[in-house]
């Protein structure tokens, strides 16, 4: 899913494994390490491809412009997302995926229309990417207005690549089981969906997808109420 639309392997799965065990600890890891190994295959396969190009697929300028506000409360997300409870932790991943899945339903997604907005959209996405790797909608409505859409899929790539060796380093500084094993046993699955990805992002260039993401919001919308229901009744 990630290859495919530039972000949202997180928040398509998150809901789903938390139902399972309400550790985000666990998951975690996981996920991040996948995104590196992936995001990078995938900026370099693009970056060999457009050597010629005049611009490249990264837009670095703008890249270096966001990350000087995003740093500080990605720091702060981590932070709070090694010291607070599982219980807690999870009702926050449920309760914003929830109300990410509206904005899928109804078609409205998050748009920045100022720079006073952009800044707010950046901080708050970053902290919850630190909190819970699922900050990308908020994050993608900045940059789809200041990075062009050929640029836009490797630029997030980049930026995640960043944003999650910045939670990597505070797992091994906490000592958080980053489940290495669990990593290889998953790697083969991951690579599939990792080309099938690919292929959906050359896919939806050409489509206008409402009705798919009608569909996703309202499945991650269920799960998300279930999780928080399970929660309540523990």
């Amino acid at each position: 899913m990630r290859s495919g639309l530039g972000f949202g392997g997180a928040l398509m799965s998150m809901p789903f494994l938390l139902l399972i065990d309400n550790r985000p600890l666990v998951y975690l890891p996981i996920i991040a390490i996948h995104l590196l190994i992936f995001a990078s295959i995938t900026v370099m396969q693009n970056h060999w491809r457009n050597t010629s190009a005049e611009k490249g697929s990264v837009d670095w300028k703008y890249l270096k412009r966001a990350l000087l506000i995003m740093i500080g409360p990605k720091l702060a997300g981590v932070f709070g997302l090694i010291t607070l409870p599982n219980h807690i932790m999870s009702g926050i991943i449920f309760a914003i995926v929830a109300g990410y899945s509206f904005t899928y339903i109804f078609n409205k997604p998050f748009r920045s229309t100022n720079p006073l907005i952009d800044v707010i959209f950046l901080g708050l996405g970053a902290y919850i990417s630190g909190t819970s790797l699922i900050g990308a909608p908020l994050i993608m409505a900045v940059f789809a207005n200041h990075v062009a859409r050929t640029q836009l899929r490797d630029t997030l790539f980049v930026l995640w690549f960043i944003l999650v060796t910045i939670k990597m380093v505070a797992f091994i500084l906490a000592d958080v089981d980053l489940q290495w094993l669990m990593h290889l046993w998953l790697l083969p699955a991951a690579a599939i969906g990792h080309i099938i990805g690919l292929r959906f992002h050359d896919y939806l260039l050409r489509q206008d997808n409402k009705f798919f993401f009608r569909v996703l919001g309202t499945v991650l919308l269920i799960t998300s109420t279930l999780g928080l229901a399970k929660i309540i009744a523990e």
